[in-house]
């Protein structure tokens, strides 16, 4: 049974966010650049209010002159051209800001341990690493250049219109408590519908991802309009937060204009009974309205950058859960020597601390020896593979390869010496070439290629494929049959030549014929290897040097099959179920 597992939206914030980008922020040398540039554009957007001012209040119709057009055209293209190269930079720092975090989740989900994806959905995990780091992209390439280029163009207008008039900006500030008490209860219940959204999009990205991978099973159930009902009700809980979330907006950004207009009318207001008075001119009037226009475009998207770095809460509470979580050290340990014997002393494991899975395993296996694990479902077979190969580790108890523990031994090395054939036939979706060259550190010739086909007696099918060894199979191999699938997987066994061979129901999607053959190649690739078999058919089994028969996690019988056929009746009943 899977687990989600949920987490208190209060352990994260603001700061966890901004660390979460530090990890991963790089390009420090080209983000100075970047600041120096808007520094630049924002000095020549400055300089345009004291030029207006000075035309204003010195010029007429016949003392203008077409130097002063000449320099203020000069400036706009300057803030232009400086503008422009200062956005693109700081939008291509958090735009590679972004890419470093999506690599360093990627990475870290693939070095992840098994019982990771026994506890989390696979679908769910790729919604965060997909849909968590685009919200986070839109504040970090998209938001932020904006709002550092804003600062900077706001704290230059401030501290000119303070030295231009003390007075006229100080009423500006009685504005702030206002922006303050409205925003604080806004922001908290953003975070709060940001985090539901992307939860809600996680969960439909789950459901939606899981249902069209067994399309034939819907299809076959007849359940197309009982998913039908099912993915509405997920998109209608997203389409109801999101309605949530904009009339929030709608009204906030009403209410900010409102208080802006206020303050620009009253401003503009005081300034006009100044200048009637003769305390001010009307070109530092206008002048200080160009300013003011400098500082409320900041203020807006300050807001904006504010509002999406608080939706981002709930993304980066997911995405940081993913990076705490310890991964797999493949290179710690010792090689493997050439001795791949596989011995397991009194192995105890459980998946969870309420039930064991296994109990008291002891067994041994050596080069040229056919050890077979037999059994009904559910006894521990594939667990015991499981554990050979690393994925968990024994509650209890060890194995060894060779003359060293496993826990001793670099996993890399242990995996790269063992082919596992399991019965759902593993493939991607690229092409037959690419699944056979999967996990190798070089290119396989097409003799390679094809010499393993033949092994596995799947070159014929191949061969009369129009696309041969470059057709493409599909998600999860949905263009082969189960059969052809399984001759595929255990092809690539046959090409790594592994000193291990697992195989876990190898052949139960084959035909009779196409087993006895298989079988035979199977036979041939065995010798001199040491080979652990899990089956359920007893032609797979008879021929075994040993055959280990576990019930609930516990092995109650070993020996040959006329040995267990002699002493173990659950056993014998088992052949016999199989001959009827």
């Amino acid at each position: 049974m899977k687990v989600e597992k949920n987490y208190s939206l209060n352990e994260y914030g603001t700061k966890e966010f901004f660390e979460l980008i530090k990890s991963v922020f790089q390009k420090k040398i080209l983000f100075c650049i970047g600041i120096i540039l808007s520094i630049l554009s924002s000095s020549s957007s400055l300089i345009i209010p004291q030029l207006t001012k000075h035309v204003i209040d010195t010029s007429t119709i016949s003392t203008f002159k077409s130097s002063t057009l000449f320099l203020l055209t000069l400036m706009f293209l300057t803030q232009l051209f400086f503008s422009a190269i200062s956005n693109y930079t700081l939008r291509y720092v958090g735009e590679y800001t972004v890419k470093e975090l999506r690599d360093k989740i990627w990475n870290h989900l693939l070095y992840l341990p098994i019982s990771f994806f026994d506890n989390h959905k696979s679908t769910k995990t790729v919604s965060h690493l997909v849909n968590d780091t685009t919200v986070i992209k839109e504040v970090v390439s998209e938001q932020l250049p904006n709002f550092i280029s804003g600062v900077i163009q706001l704290t230059g207008s401030l501290i000119i219109l303070f030295i231009m008039d003390w007075k006229m900006p100080s009423i500006m500030f009685l504005s702030v408590p206002v922006f303050a008490l409205i925003m604080k209860p806004i922001g908290m219940t953003m975070v709060k519908l940001g985090n539901q959204l992307q939860l809600s999009i996680a969960e439909f990205n789950t459901e939606a991802s899981e249902k069209l991978s067994e399309i034939r099973l819907v299809k076959s159930s007849n359940t197309e309009k009982y998913e039908s009902d099912s993915g509405k009700d997920f998109i209608s809980k997203i389409f109801t937060i999101s309605m949530q979330d904009a009339k929030i907006e709608a009204i906030l950004q009403p209410i900010m204009m409102t208080l802006i207009l206020a303050m620009f009318s009253g401003i503009l207001g005081y300034g006009a009974i100044r200048v009637q008075s003769g305390d001010m001119t009307t070109g530092t009037l206008v002048a200080f309205l160009l300013y003011l226009f400098n500082i409320t475009a900041p203020i807006a998207s300050f807001l904006g950058f504010f509002n999406h770095v608080k939706k981002s809460i709930g993304a980066t509470k997911h995405l940081d859960f993913i990076l705490k979580q310890s991964t797999e050290i493949l290179n710690k340990g010792i090689g493997i020597d050439d001795n791949f014997s596989i011995v397991g002393e009194n192995i105890d494991f459980s998946y969870t601390s309420s039930s064991s899975v296994l109990k008291n395993i002891n067994f041994e296996a050596y080069p040229g020896q056919i050890i077979a694990f037999a059994g009904p479902s559910g006894s521990g077979k594939t667990t015991l593979f499981s554990l050979i190969e690393g994925f968990y580790t024994p509650s209890y108890g060890n194995i060894y390869i060779g003359n060293h523990n496993l826990k001793e031994l670099r996993i890399d090395k242990v995996r790269r010496h063992i082919g596992y054939v399991s019965q759902d036939s593993p493939v991607f979706s690229g092409s037959i070439r690419s699944n056979l060259n999967y996990g190798l550190n070089y290119e396989l010739s097409d003799n390679e290629i094809w010499q393993g086909l033949q092994l596995a007696h799947a070159d014929s099918f191949v061969r009369n494929l129009k696309d041969g060894l470059n057709t493409t199979l599909g998600e999860r191999g949905t263009k082969l049959s189960g059969g052809q699938k399984q001759r595929i997987v255990i092809a690539r066994a046959f090409i790594r030549n592994p000193d291990i061979l697992m195989l876990d129901e190898a052949t139960a999607n084959l035909d009779g014929q196409s087993e006895e053959k298989i079988q035979q190649a199977i036979k041939s690739l065995m010798k001199d290897r040491t080979t652990l078999i899990i089956a359920h058919r007893l032609s797979t089994i008879v021929k075994a040097d040993k055959i280990f028969f576990l019930e609930n996690g516990e092995i109650t019988g070993s020996g040959t099959h006329q040995e267990l056929m002699k002493n173990h009746s659950l056993y014998a009943k088992y052949v016999k179920e199989q001959l009827i």
